[in-house]
């Protein structure tokens, strides 16, 4: 006879529910972007070099607070938990708005909270994050998976958001710095996603205030990869969102022989799939949320599962959109092509799938996936 309970203890059962709170915050952040972030605007931006929009970062991070979310209140932040911010990044990833909210908001919040950012420079730094009017990157590759190797000197490729950067947070041999962007050398890349831009950035051993030793910072630098990884599945989950409902919508008010094109079998049976994949997806993304917000030990195993399904699900769905669009779905002007980007960007961005299933297969101690 089976010794395991007939079921899981309540208390140890994710959440995956949204709060009233998390609803309300979603309708701001949505409003926001609806009215500061449509399509046009942002191909516009993307086309002249600079996407970012200033004012709109503004009111996202200091008018709204979201820049603040994990930053503990005494800190001048909302005291929240990643749940709030998965929503946010829910919001970002349906309209692909570019802001440093993954790069600053999370995953440089989440390395300096985790070196007990209560005194000093880290505390310091984390107050002008939580009003977004300090915008801090870390000098990583955005390729860079949790766990991954870390460079430790010379020129870091691939950075995602370091135009935007106020303060890089470097990996030196002997710990982790806060160099000011003037101290550092920036050259833009071309990234696919234009919404995402990238750029090398070389901080050498000149100016800089050490934050920690190099073994705080090597954890640090994991805690805030991890928790990027696994709130970065909410990103792809909102890019498949926009994706399918767009694919819904343009289905309906398309005609072909007197009728709709949606209509058609062979089309409901492709946008059902992708329905059943975004639930799937969305378990997967709310559960990694969760996980990371109560600080539970299968956090990693969560995340894992979360980028290993939601980025298959996201490219999928980006896929069907611009292919079920037809002809004007392959034009320029349509925002197709900027979700199928931005999700192409986000499969590789923290660990590719084949990495995260690499690392749930160790943590349940099963052979490696071929």
């Amino acid at each position: 006879m089976s010794t395991q309970p007939d079921s899981i203890p309540s208390d140890t059962q994710p959440d995956l529910l949204y709060s009233e709170a998390e609803d309300d915050l979603r309708a701001a952040v949505r409003s926001l972007l609806t009215d500061r972030s449509d399509h046009t605007a942002l191909l516009a931006r993307a086309e002249s070099g600079a996407p970012y929009d200033d004012g709109l970062w503004q009111a996202l991070a200091g008018g709204i607070g979201a820049a603040g979310l994990l930053v503990p209140e005494r800190l001048g932040g909302q005291g929240a938990t990643h749940r709030e911010a998965a929503v946010v990044l829910e919001e970002l990833g349906r309209t692909v708005t570019p802001a440093p909210y993954l790069s600053s908001s999370v995953i440089a919040t989440e390395t300096l909270l985790a070196l007990d950012g209560t005194s000093g420079e880290a505390a310091e730094l984390l107050k002008g994050l939580a009003t977004g009017r300090t915008v801090a990157v870390l000098a990583l590759p955005l390729a860079a998976a949790p766990g991954a190797e870390l460079p430790v000197s010379g020129t870091v490729t691939g950075v995602a958001d370091a135009a935007a950067a106020d303060v890089l947070l470097a990996v030196r041999p002997d710990g982790l710095y806060a160099v000011e962007r003037a101290d550092a050398v920036l050259v833009p890349q071309t990234a696919l996603d234009l919404t995402r831009p990238l750029a090398s950035v070389t901080v050498g051993d000149g100016p800089g205030t050490r934050l920690a030793d190099a073994v705080a910072a090597r954890a640090a630098v994991r805690r805030g990869l991890l928790a990027g990884a696994g709130l970065l599945a909410s990103e792809q989950l909102g890019v498949a969102v926009w994706c399918l409902e767009e694919t819904v919508r343009h289905t309906r008010e398309r005609h072909q022989f007197n009728r709709p094109v949606g209509s058609f079998q062979a089309l409901k049976h492709r946008m059902a799939q992708l329905w059943l994949e975004l639930v799937n997806a969305r378990a997967a993304a709310r559960n990694a949320a969760d996980a990371l917000a109560t600080g539970s030990a299968e956090a990693p195993l969560a995340v894992a599962v979360a980028q290993a399904y939601c980025s298959r699900v996201a490219v999928h769905a980006a896929e069907e959109c611009v292919q079920l669009h037809a002809g004007i779905g392959m034009t320029w002007e349509h925002p197709a092509h900027l979700h199928l980007k931005r999700a192409k960007a986000d499969e590789i961005a923290l660990g590719t799938p084949g990495r995260h299933k690499e690392t749930l297969a160790q943590l349940v101690g099963l052979p490696a996936p071929h």
